[in-house]
């Protein structure tokens, strides 16, 4: 029997089809816990996927790196993720509240691998040396996790004069 409370909430997916291809487009991808009483954690996401229904988000991580996340995660739920297009600065936030880490699923080692790629060969074409970018996403494919949640909350961070305007749900 399933546990209630991992089950995928009843609610409108926030994402269109745009904006679940720009969050799964290999950009930028950092995201943010936090817990009453303590400093806020972050971690950078080695690759994103996205429910067919658009209604919940899997985030992968390498757990080493991200250990204050996922313990942040654990204990309250909440994430806040940023994706962000570096050569555009386009920028799109997500929040949830029922944050919880899962095993990868089948192919999200190759899913890393490739964000990887694909997140170096973006920031390299705009001058940042490759091998740095490498070093700082290197991981173990046996040391990733996978974080869903359900956006609750999305906004538009580009900035500019729409900086912080709440998408419309899909």
């Amino acid at each position: 029997m399933a546990d209630p409370a991992s089950a995928p909430r009843p609610v409108p997916a926030l994402l269109d089809s745009a904006a679940a291809e720009f969050i799964t487009s290999g950009i930028s991808i950092n995201a943010a816990g936090a817990r009453p009483g303590t400093v806020p954690s972050m971690a950078r996401a080695t690759g994103c996927r996205v429910a067919a229904d658009a209604r919940s988000v899997a985030l992968l991580f390498a757990s080493t790196p991200a250990a204050a996340l996922l313990d942040d995660i654990r204990r309250s739920g909440a994430i806040a993720v940023v994706f962000s297009q570096p050569s555009t600065h386009r920028t799109l936030q997500l929040k949830g509240d029922d944050a919880r880490i899962v095993p990868p699923a089948a192919g999200d080692a190759a899913l890393a691998a490739a964000y990887v790629k694909i997140f170096t060969d973006g920031l390299t074409r705009l001058g940042y040396p490759g091998e740095v970018l490498r070093a700082v996403l290197a991981h173990d494919p046996g040391d990733l996790v996978a974080v869903e949640f359900t956006p609750l909350a999305a906004f538009s961070q580009t900035p500019g004069p729409g900086a912080g305007e709440p998408l419309v749900r899909a």
